[in-house]
């Protein structure tokens, strides 16, 4: 029998009172929370634009946004970041256009400018559950051999621990001190299993000591929290210690678009968690701490509608789809089935929508 899982840590409480040291200025507390607003409203319009046939399969990340926009804001630009498909708020915290993400979703091919050497180091979403995690540590050794003062973040969620790239990735970090950050969302499912049939380990943050290094468990819906953490084991990874951090968070939405969590999970849990949520957590802080009031608050779902919308109307204008392109990087070499193939796929994309 597991033992009992100690308290996650936290900074600011569930109804906003602080609860410990906030390492982030009122501008930056403001920004956080610009940032997870405009990550919900876009992941609200996607679900949509789901249901509408208007975009491709879809995994909503709502409930996560403090998770994600507190992680991906404690890099600095030299750091590497490894999203997995879920992680959208990532991708427009680390500066990526809501138009590119929405031309991914199109299918329009990855997002990342991978010619531009000068750009963020974020890598492409991942679709296979647990292997970007090695690649973070190959990456992270091979800047450790450069000599590049940078770290790398891998986010997986609870479901990826039960693979076993998860375990590789953990091993070979702690036998070469490579400067990796996991970072698990634990949001309690991996599709439809519950956490506790992922493993009998009390938590997730333990299974580090493992592999020689620290383990850190933190509220995931506290965005001063998350920021916290991931600043201090950035900081302990770019001196070689690796650190596998567990932030608790939930997803109050399905799976995927194409999922029924209400097959799976009682109501009354998704209410219980809702009251935690991340977004209202963090206005209250501002509310409370820095001022900030119903004008500010309707200034800014205004402008967030306004991007979202504008950048779906310049995703759904773009007239670069290539048909080809799904052929060019399942093998080295042209396959002898792929001319057949080829002309079985319509020469526009539009036409099957």
């Amino acid at each position: 029998m597991a033992s009992q899982a100690p308290d996650v840590t936290q900074v600011v409480a569930p109804d906003g009172t602080v609860d410990g040291e906030v390492e982030l200025s009122a501008e930056d507390a403001r920004n956080v929370y610009r940032l997870q607003v405009l990550a919900r409203t876009f992941d609200e319009k996607a679900v949509s634009l789901h249901r509408q046939g208007r975009i491709g399969t879809y995994a909503p990340l709502k409930g996560q946004e403090a998770a994600q926009v507190g992680a991906a804001y404690a890099l600095s630009t030299d750091d590497y970041c490894f999203p997995t498909y879920r992680d959208h708020a990532m991708y427009l915290t680390r500066g990526h256009s809501m138009r590119d993400v929405l031309l991914h979703l199109l299918g329009a091919g990855n997002y990342v400018d991978r010619e531009d050497p000068d750009g963020l180091r974020t890598f492409t979403p991942t679709i296979p559950i647990a292997t970007q995690l090695p690649h973070a540590v190959g990456v992270g050794m091979a800047a450790d051999y450069d000599g590049d003062d940078a770290a790398a973040l891998a986010s997986f969620g609870d479901g990826a621990t039960s693979e076993g790239d998860f375990h590789e990735a953990m091993n070979f970090a702690g036998v070469f001190d490579a400067p990796v950050v996991f970072f698990c969302q634990n949001n309690q499912y991996a599709i439809s299993v519950p956490r506790e049939r992922q493993t009998a380990s009390a938590t997730i943050a333990q299974k580090a000591d493992a592999y020689g290094f620290d383990g850190m468990r933190i509220d995931g819906n506290d965005v001063f929290a998350v920021y916290r953490a991931v600043t201090e084991a950035l900081e302990r990874a770019r001196r070689g210690e690796p650190v596998l951090i567990e932030a608790v968070t939930y997803r109050q939405g399905a799976h995927t678009t194409t999922d029924d969590p209400s097959k799976y999970r009682e109501e009354a849990e998704v209410e219980e968690w809702v009251e935690k949520d991340p977004i209202e957590r963090t206005r209250e802080f501002l509310e409370a701490e820095h001022g900030w009031t119903d004008e500010d608050e309707a200034a800014l779902r205004e402008d967030c509608e306004a991007r979202v919308a504008e950048a779906v109307e310049a995703a759904e204008a773009h007239d670069g789809f290539d048909t080809d392109a799904m052929f060019d990087h399942v093998y080295a070499d042209e396959h002898p089935r792929h001319p057949d193939q080829r002309e079985t796929v319509p020469d526009d994309p539009q036409v099957e929508r």
